[in-house]
């Protein structure tokens, strides 16, 4: 059985490949919890990390099969392991093509650096299901593209296309189709050369500047995250979802 996540180091870098193709690199709790383990052990072992996905597909979201069957990815794990990128010493690229929507939005958001290719695109899509952004979307957004961005991006559910996310401070660097993996592998490679006590003190300021809402807004989602997935909109939106219709929502 092929493992849904790939581990590769070499000279100081450590890739993280989500390995899910034929689902457009959905998250399961299993995968999630293995890119979990692969950034924790990135600490020790690397200078500078990369995420990515497929030529099709960064991350798609969370395997909404997953929630049909009740047991989601688990909110709390999912936010300890943003936590934990978001915290990692070494600097962290998202190399990102196809979709980063949903929980896959955030991961790319909680790297340091994201590079994507021009085909590509970060979505916010709970809204479409009856639920609400999370994985600490609320405040990475907002933290780089502002409050009124954020709300677009979360009320509309709308695509942002990689020029778009540029302009917004969503991403750092937009390259032609196909370049995003080996561009980051470039930056990596230098970062893997560079000083490492300087990049983490550096990332622990910047965060600590900038991130300050982050843990209020991992326990605000979480609560209502809850309370939305007990809801017939979120049994209504996932249905509708799974059998290709629109939902229709109730308010209950």
């Amino acid at each position: 059985m092929t493992s849904s996540v790939l581990t590769d180091l070499r000279d100081g870098v450590v890739t993280v490949t989500i390995n899910r193709p034929e689902s457009l690199n959905a998250l399961t709790r299993e995968t999630l919890e293995g890119v979990g383990e692969s950034v924790a052990k990135a600490a020790t072992t690397a200078r500078a990390l990369i995420i990515t996905g497929n030529d099709r597909s960064f991350s798609s979201g969370a395997d909404l099969q997953g929630s049909v069957q009740g047991g989601g990815l688990g909110l709390d794990r999912a936010n300890a392991i943003i936590r934990s990128l978001i915290d990692l010493p070494i600097p962290t690229i998202a190399a990102v093509s196809g979709p980063a929507a949903g929980i896959g939005c955030s991961l790319a958001l909680a790297c340091d650096y994201t590079v994507m290719s021009e085909e590509s695109y970060l979505m916010l899509a709970f809204t479409k299901i009856g639920l609400m952004p999370d994985g600490g979307a609320t405040a990475l957004v907002a933290a780089s593209a502002g409050r009124h961005r954020a709300m677009k991006m979360a009320l509309t559910a709308q695509k942002v296309w990689a020029k778009e996310a540029a302009d917004w401070g969503l991403a750092s660097l937009v390259t032609p189709a196909g370049e995003h993996v080996s561009r980051a592998q470039e930056i990596a490679a230098q970062w893997a050369q560079g000083a490492p006590l300087a990049f983490a003190a550096s990332k622990e300021a910047i965060n600590a500047a900038t991130l300050t809402e982050l843990d209020d807004s991992f326990d605000r989602e979480l609560k209502g995250q809850t309370d939305l997935r007990a809801s017939k909109d979120f049994a209504e939106g996932v249905a509708a979802f799974i059998e290709k219709r629109g939902p229709n929502f109730s308010g209950e």
